[in-house]
């Protein structure tokens, strides 16, 4: 890479860093790629190092010795995620939303990759600090929240099927009672998806009684998995016990009507204190 002039360097440095989030660069590849000195790319980190910590946009760790380098740790305030998800909350409480059977519509919101990075990131900071190898989910609404989270960790984001399609492979399925009606479905994991004693972050849009994320633990018990954290979206206070009790949630749907379209959203178990 040609020599760029210092201003062009930590652009194109912070940009680099952006794009590898837990992942340690060695200084040297910096070093070789701007045709710098270690000294001068020390200066740089410390001044891309500072702004991303006062801005609150993640941390940049420096590991000393042969093997070290810098990690950049994306991450963003509880004060920033708050602003952005009262907002989110009275977006949820639209009439229109809401569906038969006490159900919302979110498909649009999770649609919108401004919000998906929103949602990712801080789910990436709520769990930055726990030894994860997966990011997992089951089909379909969860989908685009785990990649959000996976990307913001640099993980790979395993799906767990309804059912055993074909081109799986051999998969483990397992039958599970549905928290909120008390059916019982099926869900499956190919045997390739997930190497075993695996460390995995369950990440899903909603969450009533816990069910299905009941479900999906069951089925890593058969990986001889452990389960890291476990993230929702929007969680429900509307049931009388929750099946899974560790986990986090960035809303709360508190109450709804389905005669008279009233919503009640307020903060996830996220923003307290405790948390």
């Amino acid at each position: 890479m040609k020599k760029l002039k210092r201003s062009a360097r930590l652009v194109e440095m912070t940009q680099y860093l952006l794009f590898r989030p837990h992942t340690l660069i060695p200084l040297t590849t910096f070093a070789e790629r701007y045709n710098s000195a270690k000294s001068s790319i020390s200066e740089d980190l410390a001044i891309i190092k500072e702004v991303c910590e006062s801005e609150g946009l993640g941390d940049l760790l420096t590991l000393a010795g042969a093997a070290g380098g810098v990690k950049f740790i994306p991450k963003v305030s509880k004060a920033q995620s708050e602003i952005f998800m009262v907002d989110i909350c009275r977006q949820l409480e639209q009439p229109e939303r809401v569906l038969p059977g006490g159900y919302m519509y979110m498909s649009d919101l999770l649609g919108r990759p401004m919000i998906l990075n929103e949602i990712g990131k801080m789910f990436a900071t709520a769990f930055a600090g726990r030894d994860i190898d997966v990011v997992m989910t089951v089909e379909t609404k969860g989908i685009p929240l785990a990649y959000a989270t996976a990307t913001f960790l640099n993980l790979p984001v395993v799906i767990v099927r309804r059912d055993n399609k074909v081109t799986e492979g051999s998969a483990v399925s397992i039958n599970y009672v549905s928290g909120s009606n008390k059916r019982i479905q099926t869900m499956s994991l190919s045997r390739r998806a997930l190497k075993e004693e695996a460390k995995v972050l369950i990440i899903d849009d909603f969450m009533r009684a816990g069910g299905t994320i009941h479900g999906m633990m069951d089925l890593l018990s058969e990986f001889r998995a452990t389960v890291k954290g476990v993230g929702v979206f929007v969680d429900s206070d509307e049931v009388e016990e929750h099946l899974v009790e560790d986990y986090i949630s960035l809303a709360r749907l508190t109450h709804v009507d389905s005669r008279s379209k009233q919503v009640k959203v307020v903060l996830g178990n996220y923003f307290e204190s405790d948390q």
